[in-house]
């Protein structure tokens, strides 16, 4: 099943969310091309395990734009007919990617967290309804499915590997109405969760804003980060910055301690791709149980207590 990766890139340097498309393309069998469009796209390194050829696509804009984008890929997909096209569930890609599916008519599915093979057909699971059912689709009759993968699903793929090296001159590019002017920095946050190797997340069954301190120091011993799950920030106890979720961060850490969090299907979305999970709650019942590795019915409170004992 012959896949083509779209690579994103930004101030010169490729985005982890193009490495992941890579480890997901490869399971369906390859080869897999990785298209890289940019002003000098030999710069930008794609010598990663799994590569079998990296497409270099020069065109005048550094950074990204939509149109152009979606020229580019609209002539590779009409030179190499791939079966699938793969692109990240990211703002970039929801610029261009389902217009390229109705103009060439694409089977199309976003946000997608998982992709197999089937009898030789393709399924991408996705879920609705706010990550209440999951479903398989398929696409049955199409020729070239485009896939928006979710972020951190997949590990990235290591460096190595001695892909071939192709370059392709760009397209006529018609003149647009949206061209990239400059880069605004958000207000800096005061500390980026999706970064950390260790979260220590809390949730309501904190039970009130006085307790966020004694959690607070306790991340600082175990050398965690602290992160919360939505009802704190909604409360206002909390920094948006800090959130754990659909609404709020994804994260994959090596290990994730949640304290007092119940596990709705949104918070679940946000954390579930973690290296360990450990979770701590009163509720034998609570949904966050179905996802953690190791689980303890127990006081957090008290759990914290003892925590904090540790040399």
């Amino acid at each position: 099943m012959s896949v083509l990766v779209v690579a994103e890139h930004v101030r010169g340097r490729m985005r982890g969310v193009t490495y992941e498309l890579v480890t997901a393309g490869r399971a369906l069998g390859g080869p897999v091309a990785v298209a890289v469009i940019g002003r000098d796209p030999a710069a930008l390194d794609m010598r990663r395990e799994g590569v079998d050829e990296v497409v270099q696509v020069r065109v005048e804009q550094a950074e990204f734009e939509n149109d152009v984008y979606q020229r580019v890929l609209e002539m590779l997909i009409a030179e190499r007919r791939p079966q699938v096209v793969l692109l990240g569930f990211t703002v970039n890609s929801l610029g261009y990617g389902p217009a390229i599916a109705v103009r060439l008519g694409l089977g199309l599915a976003t946000d997608v967290f998982a992709v197999r093979r089937d009898d030789g057909a393709l399924v991408a699971t996705r879920a609705f309804y706010g990550s209440k059912v999951h479903a398989d689709l398929e696409f049955p009759g199409k020729e070239s499915v485009l896939l928006l993968l979710r972020p951190t699903i997949w590990p990235p793929a290591p460096p190595g590997g001695n892909p071939k090296t192709i370059t392709k001159a760009a397209p006529d590019l018609p003149h647009s109405r949206a061209r990239h002017q400059e880069f605004v920095e958000p207000p800096r946050a005061d500390v980026d969760i999706a970064d950390a190797d260790f979260l220590l997340a809390i949730g309501r069954g904190i039970g009130d804003r006085e307790k966020i301190p004694t959690f607070e120091q306790l991340a600082q011993k175990l050398g965690a980060t602290l992160a919360v799950s939505r009802p704190l920030v909604d409360a206002g106890w909390m920094p948006n910055s800090r959130q754990v979720g659909q609404s709020g961060k994804t994260v994959k850490p090596k290990v994730y301690l949640a304290m007092g969090i119940s596990g709705a299907v949104q918070h679940l979305a946000g954390m579930k791709a973690s290296g360990t999970i450990i979770a701590v709650n009163t509720d034998p019942e609570a949904a966050i149980f179905g996802t953690a590795h190791y689980g303890a019915v127990a006081d957090l409170f008290e759990v914290a207590e003892e925590l904090e004992k540790l040399p």
